[in-house]
């Protein structure tokens, strides 16, 4: 027995010889490194910062523009409230932003709003004659199917639909025309609207 413990501390010897005339660190059961890196950790790549890498999204999505699009859904109450969802706006591909909100609003909630419960009171046979850029104000010029497709409550509804999409998109006063004509009554029982649009503009 005296042997192989003699035997195993000669190696011992050989093995710490080496490591001082290498420079390598050598891990072994008879000998504990305090200093070893820790077990999992990389050093030998190229120093990266984290942080960096996850500003890069960030920064894409500051430099994104989104229009804000007004459809009705339910609160956790389960009463019935109108609700803004976003659509990624390029102005390069579609033109004014709030023409663009517009047309989404007609388009009406993709499937998954849907399956979420959201809705919309405006007519798909809406179609947007013009919207006009006049400076200082804008118009928004609709088909007559956005007025008179429809009954009295869900004309309201429309019309609150698109008074927020409008104050959302733009911070200009906005007039609603109906076949070139400004509407200051719309519908068959006469619903009268105040115009620039805004959220007094029709009483209930």
């Amino acid at each position: 027995m005296n042997k192989k413990y003699l035997l195993v501390a000669f190696l011992g010897l050989i093995i710490i010889g080496l490591s001082i005339y290498t420079g390598i660190k050598v891990t072994s059961p008879f000998f504990n490194h305090p200093d070893d890196d820790q077990p999992g950790v990389v050093t030998d790549i190229p120093d990266v910062n984290p942080d960096e890498e996850k500003e890069k999204p960030s920064d894409e999505q500051e430099q994104k523009e989104y229009a804000s699009i007004v459809f009705i859904g339910k609160n956790a109450n389960g009463e019935e409230v109108y609700k803004i969802v976003k659509r990624e706006f390029d102005e390069n591909i579609d033109g004014s932003k709030l023409r663009y909100a517009i047309s989404s609003l007609i388009l009406g909630p993709k499937p998954s709003e849907k399956q979420n419960g959201m809705y919309s009171e405006v007519p798909s046979s809406t179609q947007i004659l013009h919207v006009y850029d006049k400076g200082d104000y804008m118009i928004v010029d609709l088909s007559s199917g956005f007025a008179y497709d429809g009954g009295t409550e869900s004309l309201y509804k429309r019309l609150f639909q698109l008074i927020k999409t409008v104050k959302r998109n733009t911070d200009k006063p906005t007039y609603l025309y109906i076949d070139g004509k400004q509407a200051d009554v719309i519908g068959g029982d006469g619903i009268m609207i105040t115009q620039p649009l805004s959220e007094n503009s029709i009483g209930e």
